[in-house]
């Protein structure tokens, strides 16, 4: 049950708003994917509006919440980040419809067929992806190893690397799950220890400096030149700043993530998350939640991952 106003969360109710938290973010942000900011604001009246009434029926998530599925699932699996079970979950998993990158689907297309995705993640980027997508999908890894921030950094790592090799990429998802433990660890969010947690985990120059520049912002401030573009230090701490400048405020983390333009699923999707798992799933808003699609691996089945989760974690 959601927790009544003024007592606070369970563990169990963060652990479920943390990946509906995920879901929901992700796909009110999805009809704004590739818009400019100013676009969405003289188009569709801000994202004020559009996250207090958003112009589709039925709030459909993209590959952020179908990854974040089949990390969990794995997880639910084997109590740790094995590449193959994780591998056959994204595979399992995949629908091309739901927005992946031309990056992703090359390696999802040869997965799917069983053939050799590994040489494909070393080769297809120079150095390895940079993307955010090992961030947009981590927060299970965060949710179970809560109790041991070094595990779930290095969980995170081992998560990423399947299909991100680059330093910028593996980063995103250490900090992304780091950041989800650390709320879950702490029933009132201070944004100094929060953001000092951070940058001792920040292991590139990149996320070190947009760190510490986010550490200092206020609500006034903009986070326009944070960033809103899919390499991951150019968003993963932009989410990460939508939650931290309003951590009382689901609403709000989700509408700032949307209103910066770009990649507005994910930014929302990580930022939701963690706003989930700070204020627990009563947080998000209840329009928003009855229109989160709800088939076979739609809101119900992801409350129910989320509770298999919050098990596990208690019998670890």
């Amino acid at each position: 049950m959601p927790h009544h106003a003024g007592s606070p969360p369970s563990l169990r109710d963060r652990f479920v708003g943390c990946l509906l938290g995920l879901a929901v973010g992700d796909a009110t942000g999805a009809p704004f994917e590739g818009l400019r900011g100013d676009v969405i604001y003289y188009d569709f009246g801000g994202s004020r509006k559009v996250v207090a009434n958003p112009p589709v029926e039925v709030l459909t998530y993209t590959d952020d919440t179908e990854m974040a599925i089949g990390v969990a699932e794995a997880l639910l699996r084997d109590g740790h980040i094995d590449e193959k079970t994780l591998c056959e979950a994204f595979a399992r998993n995949y629908g091309p419809g739901r927005g992946y990158g031309p990056g992703m689907r090359r390696v999802l297309d040869v997965m799917v067929v069983g053939g050799d995705w590994q040489t494909l993640v070393r080769t297809q980027f120079p150095g390895g992806s940079l993307g955010n997508g090992a961030a947009m999908r981590v927060a299970p890894v965060g949710l179970l190893f809560h109790q041991d921030m070094d595990r779930a950094a290095e969980e995170a790592a081992k998560s990423a690397r399947a299909t991100h090799l680059h330093p910028i990429g593996i980063d995103a998802a250490r900090l992304v799950a780091c950041a989800v433990a650390f709320l879950l660890n702490n029933a009132t969010f201070d944004q100094d220890e929060f953001f000092t947690e951070l940058l001792n985990r920040a292991t590139t120059e990149e996320f070190r400096w947009q760190l510490s520049r986010t550490a200092k912002l206020t609500p006034q401030d903009s986070l326009h030149h944070l960033g809103s573009t899919l390499e991951a230090h150019r968003s993963v701490t932009t989410a990460i700043a939508c939650f931290a400048v309003q951590p009382e405020n689901y609403s709000g983390a989700i509408a700032s993530a949307i209103s910066l333009g770009d990649d507005t699923d994910t930014i929302a999707a990580i930022a939701g998350a963690l706003s989930g798992a700070h204020l627990g799933v009563a947080a998000i808003p209840k329009h928003l939640l009855e229109r989160l699609e709800n088939g076979p691996r739609g809101r119900d089945y992801i409350h129910e991952l989320a509770e298999k989760l919050a098990a596990k974690a208690a019998m670890a």
